[in-house]
C-alpha cells in the first residue's frame, strides 16, 4: 500500500463509505474499510 492508496482508505473510514473512484482496481479489491468491508469500485 503507497501513501495515495493508504489516504484513501483513511478517509473512506473517516467518511464512512466504501465508494472510491480509481483506476487501481487490483489493490483496491484487497483494501478493507475497518478490516472487514470491501469497496466498492468505480467504474466498475
Amino acid at each position: 500500500m503507497d501513501y495515495a492508496d493508504a489516504t484513501l482508505v483513511v478517509l473512506a473510514e473517516e467518511l464512512n463509505t466504501s465508494l472510491v473512484f480509481t483506476t487501481d482496481r487490483r489493490d483496491f479489491a484487497v483494501y478493507r474499510i475497518k478490516g472487514r468491508r470491501r469497496f466498492e469500485i468505480v467504474p466498475g
